[in-house]
């Protein structure tokens, strides 16, 4: 059944953690990769750390893998500390980025592989192996050599091989980075579909926002080795706990100013003279007047029209011209110019599915969104 956490108990629920990550640090020289790093992880959940090139999520990831030891902290599995436990001991799966396949060995001989070194009844490795290929949709590859198979298909024989064994725990380390786009999207759905049906506790190391968004129970956004927020992915987009996550997750428009009045959660700013309106966000509950602040606005939540007139549902209207109209096949990015915010340069995506009305660069428009949708950030 695994971990039931102390506070579950106390609290007279069955919460089952798998990983359980206390204060963990890692400091390589004066360079601290991980800063006290702290989160659960409940069983069957697929959880997805996120951030930038340098972050430490690939540092936290290594050290609940064993490959690295934690230089402060504790990291515990199934309720056990695992700091002195090495890496083939833990009953971890892992898929890289570079899958290690083994050229020499056909598909089946690969996903045995684990098996064999576990020792494993030679009696029962066939059918398993056959059971697991199906489960990646490789019935009838598995005599093909790994050079005879396409990249998704050698994806597919390295997620069947991590978890042949029946892990305790799947590792994720960018498996999908060196895919193209079309069949990225369409092994993030595997991993889904795979991880929801095995109900394997699963953890994520990703760059790509979109990634992170499909595939995720839970989202961790990391930046500068500390945690900047765990929430569910659709609140980690629609409620960001900082200006950072603001910005990564998600195509997102910044207008700085000052606060001009704080009425709970509702704020008005000045910004360059004009008043706007917008709403506390993240974790500044105590925005005060006088203070510096940034209200974030994503690119999807910006209409877009020829005059204000079309506009006036909307609580904020500004006028702007185009400065550039991007076409990405499902939708039309808009960068516009808006003087009256001291030429501050707002994306904003097409809203006009149906007759695609398509402003050129130069044309004058107007822009407009409601308070709700502009998320004030201490600066």
């Amino acid at each position: 059944m695994g971990f039931v956490s102390t506070d579950a108990r106390l609290n007279g629920e069955l919460n089952p953690i798998a990983v359980s990550v206390k204060d963990v640090g890692m400091v390589f020289g004066d360079f601290h990769a991980v800063k006290s790093a702290s989160f659960d992880l409940p069983k069957g959940k697929f959880l997805t750390i996120l951030g930038p090139s340098g972050s430490g999520k690939t540092t936290l990831l290594r050290m609940i893998a064993g490959f690295d030891a934690p230089t402060s902290g504790e990291i515990f599995i199934n309720g056990q500390p695992v700091s002195a436990v090495p890496p083939h001991k833990r009953q971890i799966g892992m898929v890289f980025q570079k899958l290690a396949l083994f050229p020499h060995m056909t598909a089946a001989e690969n996903v045995a592989f684990p098996l064999k070194m576990r020792r494993h009844d030679a009696r029962t490795i066939s059918d398993k192996v056959e059971r697991y290929l199906e489960l990646v949709r490789l019935g009838g590859y598995g005599s093909r050599r790994i050079h005879e198979l396409s990249g998704g298909q050698q994806q597919r024989v390295a997620i069947a091989r991590a978890l042949v064994f029946e892990p305790d725990l799947l590792l994720l380390d960018e498996p999908l980075a060196a895919l193209d786009r079309k069949l990225r999207e369409e092994m993030q759905l595997e991993f889904r579909r795979i991880q929801k049906e095995l109900g394997v506790t699963t953890i994520n190391v990703t760059h790509d926002q979109r990634e992170a968004l499909v595939v995720s129970d839970e989202i961790i956004v990391m930046n500068g080795g500390e945690i900047q927020q765990k929430a569910q992915p659709v609140r980690a987009y629609r409620a960001p706990a900082n200006a950072f996550v603001a910005n990564f997750i998600g195509v997102t428009n910044f207008i700085d100013g000052v606060v001009a009045e704080a009425a709970g959660q509702n704020i008005t700013f000045n910004a360059n003279g004009n008043s706007l309106a917008g709403v506390v966000a993240g974790l500044d509950e105590t925005l005060a007047a006088g203070a510096a602040c940034s209200g974030a606005i994503r690119a999807e939540q910006i209409r877009i029209a020829p005059s204000r007139e079309r506009l006036q549902s909307l609580e904020t209207t500004v006028d702007g011209k185009v400065l550039d109209a991007i076409f990405e096949g499902e939708r039309i990015v808009y960068e516009v110019v808006v003087p009256a915010l001291d030429g501050a340069l707002l994306r904003v995506f097409d809203h006009d599915p149906v007759t695609h009305l398509q402003f050129e660069p130069g044309d004058e428009v107007s822009l407009g969104w409601d308070a709700k949708d502009l998320h004030v950030f201490k600066k």
